[in-house]
C-alpha cells in the first residue's frame, strides 16, 4: 500500500532512525524486539443483499476470505523511543459473479467482475516520549470525527499522522492530519471523499486532508466527557460533544451514550452548504444477561449529516444497512441483547433492534419520507478444544424506505485471531 512521500517527518526517515537506533544499542534492540507482538486475524464472510424495488442491480452476493497480519514493534530505549508497525492484508475470492458484485468484500474490475485476490501493506513509523506518541503512516482510527469501517474482509485504512498524549491521569489528547484513504475493497490510496448517500450532497467531492483534535476525559468513575473538532479541507467543519455514563442501579447497570455533532461548511465550501446538528443518544439497562436499550436521533439544520465516504458515521442509529441521517430526519431505536452464559451456554449471544425514522427530507424534492430497519444477530464463540476462540456470527437485516431502495441482507461471518507471539 503506497504511502505518500513527505519532505519532513516521512515514514522513511522515522524508519531509518528507529532501525539504526535499535542496531546501535543492544539494550534498545532488545526492547524493540522483546516488546513486539504479532497477531493473525482470519475472517470469512458471505454477504447477500437483495434489493426489492426500482431498476438496476437486484442482488449483491459474494463470499470471500480475508487475512490480516498485524505486526507491532516495541520501542527503542531512552527518553525518545522509536518503533515500527506493519499490517499485511490479503483478500481472496471464494464466490462471486457478474451482476452480483458491489458487496465491498472484493474489488470490482473494469469488466464488472470481482478480482480473484487483492492485497496491501501498511507501514506506520512511531515515536514515543513519556506517554505521548506520534504515529505516521497507516491508521484504522476509531474517533467520533473519523471512524474507519471494519465490517468487511479488510478494514478501511487512512494515511497521515496522528498524535496522542496521556500525560495527565484520566485525560487523553488526540490530534493529527489524515490525507489519503484506502477503502475496504481496494488497494489504491485515494483522496478523501464526502459521502453523498441519498443525494444529500453533490457526489465525488474530494478534500486534500482532514485535520482533527480532541480529548477524552474521565470526569469520575463511570463518567467520561469527550470533545473533538475536525475540518475536512474546504468542505465542512465539525464539533463533537459526548458524554458516557455507567452506574450500578439495583441489581443491574444503567449506561448512556449521549452525542451532539455540529457541522457547517468551511473554506471554499466545495460541496455547497452544509448545516447540520445531529443530536443522538442511547440509554441501556443490563441485568442478569439481559440488556434493554432505547435510542433517539434527531437531525436538524438545512442538510443531512456529513462524513467521509466509506467510513462509519458516529451515530447511534447507524446500523447494519442504514444511517437515518437525512435532513430533518428523526429516528428512534429499541434494542435487546441476551448473553446465554446466564442460562448455561457460554459463548452464545443474541441481539435484535428496530429503528424507525420519519420526517426525512427527500433530496431534490419538497416531499418527506419515512423508513425502518430491523436487525437480528446471533453469535457463538467456541469455548474450548482445537477450535477455541473461533466465532460464527449470523446477521440479518431488512430495510424499508419511502425514498431509498428496500433491501434484505444476510451475512455469515466466521473469524479467528491467533497471537503468534
Amino acid at each position: 500500500m503506497p504511502i505518500a512521500s513527505r519532505q519532513a517527518l516521512s515514514p522513511a526517515h522515522l524508519l531509518s532512525l528507529a532501525v539504526s537506533t535499535a542496531l546501535l544499542a543492544p539494550s534498545a534492540h532488545a526492547a524493540f524486539i522483546e516488546d513486539s507482538s504479532a497477531n493473525l486475524t482470519a475472517t470469512n464472510i458471505y454477504l447477500n443483499r437483495d434489493f426489492r424495488q426500482f431498476d438496476g442491480q437486484n442482488k449483491r452476493e459474494e463470499w470471500g476470505q480475508g487475512f490480516l497480519l498485524d505486526l507491532k514493534s516495541g520501542y527503542t530505549e531512552g527518553t525518545v523511543g522509536f518503533g515500527l508497525d506493519a499490517m499485511g492484508m490479503l483478500g481472496l475470492k471464494l464466490d462471486s459473479g457478474k451482476g452480483r458484485t458491489g458487496t465491498d468484500l472484493l474489488p470490482v474490475q473494469d469488466d464488472d467482475r470481482s478480482a480473484d485476490e487483492f492485497s496491501r501493506l501498511g507501514m506506520t513509523a512511531k515515536v514515543k516520549v513519556s506517554n505521548t506518541e506520534l504515529r505516521y503512516g497507516s491508521h484504522v482510527p476509531e474517533l467520533p470525527v473519523v471512524k474507519a469501517s471494519d465490517s468487511r474482509l479488510m478494514p478501511q485504512v487512512f494515511e497521515g499522522g496522528l498524535l496522542s498524549s496521556a500525560e495527565l491521569e484520566g485525560l487523553t489528547l488526540t490530534g493529527g492530519r489524515l490525507d489519503k484513504v484506502i477503502d475496504r475493497a481496494s488497494t489504491n490510496s485515494e483522496d478523501l471523499v464526502l459521502n453523498s448517500k441519498n443525494g444529500r450532497f453533490a457526489g465525488g467531492i474530494t478534500a486534500d486532508h482532514l485535520d482533527l483534535a480532541g480529548f477524552d476525559y474521565k470526569i469520575a468513575k463511570g463518567l467520561t466527557g469527550r470533545y473533538y473538532f475536525a475540518d475536512l479541507d474546504d468542505i465542512y467543519r465539525q464539533h463533537f460533544f459526548g458524554l458516557q455514563t455507567s452506574h450500578a442501579l439495583g441489581a443491574g447497570t444503567l449506561s448512556s451514550d449521549l452525542r451532539l455533532m455540529i457541522s457547517n461548511d468551511s473554506g471554499a465550501a466545495n460541496a455547497g452548504k452544509i448545516d447540520n446538528r445531529a443530536l443522538n443518544g442511547m440509554v441501556s439497562y443490563a441485568i442478569s444477561g439481559h440488556k434493554f436499550g432505547l435510542g433517539y436521533q434527531r437531525m436538524s439544520g438545512d442538510t443531512g449529516y456529513a462524513y467521509i465516504d466509506g467510513s462509519d458515521p458516529f451515530l447511534v442509529n447507524f446500523v447494519q444497512i442504514n444511517d437515518f441521517a437525512n435532513a430533518d430526519e428523526r429516528s428512534w431505536q429499541a434494542r435487546y441483547d441476551f448473553d446465554f452464559a446466564k442460562v448455561g451456554v457460554p459463548g452464545l449471544s443474541f441481539m435484535t433492534r428496530y429503528i424507525r425514522g420519519d420526517d426525512a427530507e427527500i433530496a431534490n424534492s419538497t416531499r418527506t419520507g419515512g423508513e425502518w430497519e430491523r436487525n437480528i444477530e446471533v453469535k457463538y464463540v467456541v469455548q474450548s478444544g482445537p477450535l477455541k476462540d473461533v466465532y460464527v456470527r449470523l446477521r440479518n437485516a431488512s430495510l424499508r424506505s419511502d425514498f431509498a431502495r428496500d433491501a434484505d441482507e444476510n451475512r455469515v461471518i466466521v473469524g479467528y485471531s491467533l497471537a503468534i507471539w
